[in-house]
């Protein structure tokens, strides 16, 4: 923006003054256009401001807990004489699982039989229930996101010798011995989370005294 020149010094005072008088206007009307100017910047800035806080979505971490799942664990008798139950809670802990629930059951033959009914037929079955019935187990329910299938990963394989050669940080690696006395019983599926979890807690746990766990 410019402005003309004020006249030489050698014009009248009146010129002078009628000359100052003639611009002023538009001096006013150059000052009223940029204040409008900046209001309006102002104006679109705060409308820009507000629908991108309502328009852009934020990421925000859901309170619900609907994508947690329970299943169920088991120190079989060798982890519990073996004095291995806390270092297992300790690897449970710090996986990310909470223990939901805790039991110490002793299991007879006939509790031990209907829990794994599914393996009645197998060639092993006589030998897993002396086993399993040899002494107390701590049954407990873990909860976390995708549960299930964590907890089998961290237990290892079935067979301990195989988990101490491909999975040596892994539980089975950890306390288990072979096939049969490998320390530690993780569901195999949702369903089957569901069932043993309903067992242990509505059947056997009626003569048990059961730990409920809100943190650890």
């Amino acid at each position: 923006m410019f402005f003309p020149f004020f006249p030489p010094t050698s014009h009248s005072r009146q010129e002078l003054v009628l000359f100052i008088v003639r611009f002023i206007p538009t001096i006013t009307i150059y000052s009223l256009t940029f204040q409008m100017t900046l209001r309006i910047f102002l104006l679109l800035g705060r409308f820009l401001f507000f629908y991108l806080l309502v328009s852009v979505p934020f990421p925000c971490r859901s309170s619900s807990s609907g994508s947690t799942q329970k299943t169920l664990a088991m120190i079989k008798p060798d982890g519990m004489s073996g004095n291995y139950t806390n270092r297992i809670k300790n690897v449970i802990l710090e996986s990310g699982f909470r223990i939901v629930k805790e039991t110490i059951v002793q299991l007879d033959e006939d509790t031990a039989a209907s829990f794994y009914a599914e393996h009645s037929t197998k060639s092993f079955f006589s030998n897993l229930i002396k086993y399993i019935t040899s002494g107390p187990v701590l049954v407990m329910v873990l909860e976390k996101e995708n549960a299930v299938a964590d907890w089998r990963d961290l237990i290892g394989p079935t067979d301990a010798h195989k988990a101490k050669v491909t999975r040596p940080h892994s539980i089975r690696a950890m306390c288990g011995l072979d096939s049969e006395k490998n320390c530690i019983h993780g569901s195999d599926s949702t369903q089957s989370a569901q069932r043993e979890i309903s067992f242990f807690f509505k059947e056997v746990s009626t003569g048990a005294a059961v730990t409920e766990h809100d943190e650890l």
